[in-house]
C-alpha cells in the first residue's frame, strides 16, 4: 500500500482530499488453541517490535486483541492491512496458529467521540503487552 499524503492538509497539486492517508484505531481479535502463556506473551512482543504502531495487546492462553492506529487511505485499506497483520507475522514474530475472530476499524475521530462519551474501549494498560 502506497501513503498518498500525510492527512494534515498538505496535499499536493493534482492531489485528491479523498487520496489522502488518515489514521484509524484498528481492534484486531484471535482466538485458537491454547498455548504457552509465555510464548504467546513473546510472539506479542516481537509483533510490537515488528509493527512499530502497535499501542497495547492483551492476551490469554487462548485468545488475544491487539490495538493499534493505522494509516491509510481508507477503511477498506485499514482493514486489509489488519486482515492481514496477524498470518503476516506468524512465521516472523512465531505467533500461536490462530484465527482471526473479530476486526473493528474506526476513524480517528469517531474513537475521540467513542471515548468521550465514555463509550471508547476498556481503559488500555500502558502501552506494550499485557495479561487480560
Amino acid at each position: 500500500m502506497t501513503s498518498v499524503g500525510t492527512g494534515d492538509g498538505d496535499e499536493g497539486p493534482g492531489e485528491d482530499v479523498a487520496d489522502v492517508s488518515r489514521l484509524w484505531h484498528v481492534t484486531l481479535s484471535v482466538s485458537g488453541k491454547p498455548a504457552p502463556l509465555s510464548e504467546v506473551r513473546r510472539g506479542l512482543e516481537q509483533l510490537a517490535h515488528d509493527h512499530p504502531f502497535l499501542l497495547t495487546s492483551r492476551y490469554a492462553d487462548d485468545h488475544a486483541e491487539i490495538r493499534y492506529w493505522e494509516e491509510a487511505r481508507d477503511l477498506h485499506d485499514a482493514a486489509a492491512v489488519a486482515l492481514r497483520l496477524w498470518g503476516e507475522h506468524r512465521s516472523s514474530a512465531q505467533l500461536p496458529p490462530w484465527e482471526i475472530v473479530g476486526l473493528e476499524v474506526i476513524g480517528r475521530a469517531t474513537y475521540h467521540q467513542r471515548v468521550a462519551e465514555g463509550y471508547g474501549p476498556p481503559p488500555a494498560h500502558p502501552v506494550g503487552v499485557h495479561p487480560y
